[in-house]
């Protein structure tokens, strides 16, 4: 007995006519005949009653069609969802980030991702870039958007879009009067250091701005700069962020751009994954991230 067999059947008992249900399936009238004979031969029951008015299900027949119809419909809903999730229009999607998500490039990308995308069950996971590289080389995570380059990175990458540092600035800090800081005027300052996100990219940024190996009073803290935006509206400190920081509001915390003598400082991100990643989610994503930034994806795989 074949699916097709089934199949054929149901079409047969719904047109109570043999030569009508073979036109329905596009196949001859003999092809059919003979398939409703066989399947007959194979349960050992007659399905079908032949008359010159038509064809029309037995009593057994019936009860067959019955579970015939329940066994097509879970075939057919089955395929269906292996086909959806073939196409990466469901299934699971784990993103490493490495950026707010209060506003930015990131948001809005992830934003469509799920409007065009609602059976995908996308999932975060958020750390310092170096963390989120070794997640993507264990299979811990399917993509990481992290700040800057990685030379040591072998496999497959895109250059997305870049965001301005930005400090986050107790309200009445004197340096909320300026539109502007630049990187000297931090030195003096008790600045908050993330160990986690773009935490590291700050450190770097301020150590080649400052031009020394002890630029200023240091508060590391094991927590998402997210956690320690409300610590400046308190006058923990000061603490540097992107722009995409921005998009919510903290009581008590101003932002201000930090430029140096070229103007406004900028990281630039980018997407890492694996080329063997066998995961079908992956290629929708790819694909939106590609559409988004079309001058920057000729070459998706180069570094």
């Amino acid at each position: 007995m074949e699916f097709r067999d089934l199949r054929w059947a149901i079409v047969a008992s719904q047109h109570r006519s043999i030569r009508q249900a073979a036109e329905a399936l596009r196949i001859k009238q003999p092809t059919l005949s003979r398939c409703l004979r066989n399947l007959e031969q194979t349960v050992g029951s007659k399905l079908f009653k032949r008359t010159n008015g038509g064809t029309r299900p037995t009593m057994e027949g019936q009860e067959f069609l019955e579970d015939a119809r329940r066994i097509v419909g879970a075939i057919e809903s089955m395929t269906a969802r292996l086909k959806i999730r073939s196409r990466g229009e469901s299934g699971r999607l784990i993103i490493g980030i490495h950026t707010s998500l209060s506003a930015g490039n990131l948001r809005a990308t992830l934003i469509e991702h799920r409007q065009r995308f609602p059976d995908v069950d996308t999932q975060f996971v958020d750390g310092a870039s170096d963390h989120l590289i070794s997640d993507l080389t264990s299979s811990a995570v399917d993509i990481a958007v992290v700040a800057e380059s990685h030379p040591n990175w072998s496999d497959r990458s895109l250059l997305l879009w870049s965001e301005r540092v930005v400090a986050a600035l107790p309200a009445k800090h004197p340096l909320t009067s300026r539109d502007l800081i630049h990187w000297g005027e931090l030195k003096a300052e008790q600045l908050l250091i993330s160990q986690r996100g773009p935490g590291s990219e700050f450190l770097k940024l301020l150590l080649s701005k400052l031009e020394t190996p002890d630029p200023c009073t240091l508060l590391r803290h094991e927590v998402v700069l997210d956690q320690l935006l409300p610590l400046v509206g308190v006058d923990w400190g000061i603490l540097l962020a992107l722009e995409s920081a921005t998009g919510v509001t903290y009581p008590g915390v101003t932002f201000r751009e930090v430029h140096d003598a070229e103007g406004p400082t900028r990281l630039s991100f980018r997407a890492y994954w694996r080329e063997g990643n066998s995961n079908p989610s992956l290629r929708p994503f790819l694909d939106l991230l590609r559409e988004r930034y079309p001058d920057l994806s000729a070459a998706p795989g180069e570094t």
